[in-house]
């Protein structure tokens, strides 16, 4: 009985949000270009079960790159709606279209001249004609065998904004790092977010040779640290130059002799450097726009004082 009941649920909720194809059409493309350039906030806003849904949708459009959040309607008719300004876009939400605290909204709405968008099973219902745009969110029936508790509706409310959301996330060119800022608790925040100094290896693990070493001696000192590269410090410890694989292939070519060669006539001096404050997710940025696998991390006197290459920040789970 449960298990019938149940699957019956899936099944209904399930053609309700296949229909919803339908209704992404020219009031959808409006409404995401709308929301696109909005210099303010979205408001969203909706009573009862809408609200919870409002809610949500909020939640969502904020943490996706679309500024916004939530105001009670009942509250707004009763101070709240000091919340809007003419900057913002309000969305309400309204299965019926006929939400008493939503439509008491709509002079305040109208004379601020704020752009009113409407998501509503009838665009012909009060708030879907007083709204600039009208989103349909038809379904056929609610889940409830009773045909009363809002089920299909709100899934189907749900489902549209979540699909608003992501129009906007791609429009917007919308990355990892941006969704790393906006949830620095979570699991991908706390990797995306993460310095320099958290993840580079320093001390005595820091390849580094004199400027009068031998090309052999610096293919050992790599060899030995494994980052692929090897800087060369001058007497007060500044970094003056590296070399790298990338280096060497070229060198080889030259049929350079690596017994009597000193690493200071082949090194790449000024080489790209980075600062241990810096996130390791913009330090990535660089080495790919630069097309380099390893770099040092050096003070303020250029000084090493640690090393990044692409498979530590592959480990920390950066890339």
């Amino acid at each position: 009985m449960f298990k019938q009941s149940a699957l019956k649920v899936l099944e209904i909720e399930r053609q309700a949000i296949e229909q919803l194809a339908q209704y992404v059409d020219e009031s959808f493309e409006k409404t995401c270009e709308l929301l696109l350039s909005c210099k303010g906030k979205v408001i969203v806003s909706g009573m009862g079960k809408s609200g919870h849904i409002g809610n949500k949708i909020s939640a969502t459009l904020a943490s996706t790159g679309t500024p916004a959040f939530f105001m009670h309607p009942a509250e707004a008719n009763h101070g709240d709606l000091g919340m809007l300004t003419d900057q913002d876009i309000l969305l309400a939400i309204s299965n019926s279209g006929e939400t008493a605290e939503l439509l008491a909204l709509i002079p305040v709405v109208k004379r601020l001249g704020v752009p009113l968008i409407a998501m509503t099973s009838d665009s012909n219902s009060t708030l879907g004609k007083f709204a600039d745009i009208n989103i349909c969110i038809k379904v056929e029936k609610e889940a409830c065998s009773l045909g009363l508790a809002p089920t299909s509706s709100t899934t189907a409310t749900l489902v549209m904004g979540d699909a608003l959301a992501v129009a906007l996330l791609d429009a917007r060119g919308f990355t990892s790092e941006d969704f790393a800022l906006s949830h620095p608790g979570g699991s991908l925040g706390k990797k995306l977010l993460l310095s320099l100094q958290d993840i580079m290896v320093k001390d005595s693990a820091l390849p580094l040779i004199s400027p009068t070493h031998t090309l052999r001696q610096a293919l050992v000192e790599m060899s030995h640290k494994a980052l692929g590269m090897t800087g060369v410090v001058n007497e007060q410890g500044t970094l003056i130059g590296i070399f790298t694989d990338g280096d060497l292939r070229r060198v080889l070519d030259d049929r350079i002799d690596v017994h009597l060669t000193e690493i200071q006539h082949i090194m790449t001096k000024q080489g790209i450097t980075a600062k241990s404050h810096m996130l390791a997710a913009e330090v990535l940025k660089i080495m790919q726009q630069h097309k380099i696998n390893s770099l040092f991390v050096v003070d303020e006197n250029e000084r090493p004082v640690g090393a990044i290459n692409m498979h530590i920040l592959l480990q920390a789970g950066i890339i």
